[in-house]
């Protein structure tokens, strides 16, 4: 799918006078950026078809590949949803609003579109308040993938948006950098035991605590997959090739690269910098310890070593637990062999 239709872009700071002229945009029909707690959303009117053929036809995302439906409130589930169990209550009580997304049965109203086809909805609750302010005053649930070019890392800050879709999207609202880094979690609540299909800012252990038995997706069940954006296609990919490294073996990997010439960028955890890179490593990025900030930098990290040029980056593993297990989702789904 190739766009060769430019508009001009707004960017707007995300106050009050930017948030009542992105609603504005939203109900006339038009694609609106804007800051939720996880990343950057590309916002079109969920029940427009022909505004949300825009948001696929902007990214270049394939069709087949389901929206995310925010909403202000939990109330406002019914009106997307059919036949929601009171698990679904349960835990819109005690997550929303916030990085969880519910999958179950959709109701008519829903655009075929917005679902990739599906007869599933995936709809969450943003905690950020600009995210909530926008889909108030636009009077519209809203469908929003992350606001990037499809399968680049996605964006957590208005800059990144900017790089992606300046000239191919109406607004942009600049509300600086996002607080969480990595995409919600995305629960489907249409089998049993629930499964998470792609795991995000709401933990497996936290979901654990509150409903007891959760699945995770199965690499082999590519009929779940269907049902949660982020899980078939490449995503979140750096331009340079992208591996991933047991932090024994990352210095051994870098030297083999170096010896190849290679033009080489290094995430490796702090306390743990190569001791000596040569020349061709043109950058080490420390990342944080805390996985809380590490997800939160991730996305800047991978973009930040593409626009020095290098070849490889060189990510050193870390431990799949709590929020490290959306990390290294997101950093096996760029792409990365291991340990190659």
């Amino acid at each position: 799918m190739n766009y060769n239709h430019r508009v001009r872009t707004e960017i707007l700071r995300a106050d009050d006078p930017g948030i009542v002229r992105a609603a504005e945009v939203i109900r006339s029909g038009g694609l609106v950026a804007f800051p939720t707690e996880t990343v950057y959303g590309l916002g079109a009117d969920a029940l427009n078809e022909d505004a949300v053929r825009k948001v696929f036809i902007a990214k270049e995302r394939p069709r087949d590949d389901p929206l995310i439906v925010h909403i202000a409130r939990a109330q406002q589930l019914a009106l997307l949803a059919r036949h929601i169990p009171p698990r679904a209550w349960n835990l819109a009580e005690r997550f929303w609003p916030g990085p969880l997304t519910l999958v179950l049965p959709k109701t008519e109203r829903v655009p075929a579109v917005t679902t990739g086809g599906l007869d599933t909805v995936a709809v969450r609750a943003p905690a950020h308040p600009v995210a909530k302010k926008l889909i108030e005053r636009s009077g519209c649930p809203i469908a929003a993938p992350s606001a990037n070019r499809f399968g680049r890392p996605s964006p957590t800050t208005a800059q990144h948006v900017v790089e992606d879709l300046d000239g191919r999207i109406d607004l942009i609202l600049d509300g600086g950098p996002t607080a969480i880094g990595v995409e919600s979690t995305v629960l489907d609540l249409t089998q049993e035991p629930p499964m998470i299909l792609r795991p995000g800012g709401v933990t497996l252990e936290e979901l654990q605590e509150v409903m007891g038995e959760v699945r995770l997706l199965n690499s082999s069940d590519s009929e779940a997959a269907k049902r949660s954006p982020g899980t078939r296609w490449r995503h979140y990919a750096p331009r340079a090739k992208l591996i991933l490294a047991e932090p024994a073996e990352l210095e051994k990997i870098v030297t083999r690269l170096q010896e190849r010439g290679q033009r080489i960028g290094v995430m490796v955890r702090q306390g743990r910098l190569l001791c000596s890179p040569a020349p061709s490593v043109l950058s080490v990025i420390p990342m944080p310890s805390a996985l809380s900030e590490y997800a939160r930098r991730l996305f800047a990290a991978l973009r930040e070593l593409d626009a020095q040029g290098v070849d490889v980056i060189v990510v050193e593993k870390i431990e799949e637990r709590g929020l490290g297990r959306a990390i290294m989702d997101r950093l096996r789904r760029a792409g990365g062999p291991e340990g190659t």
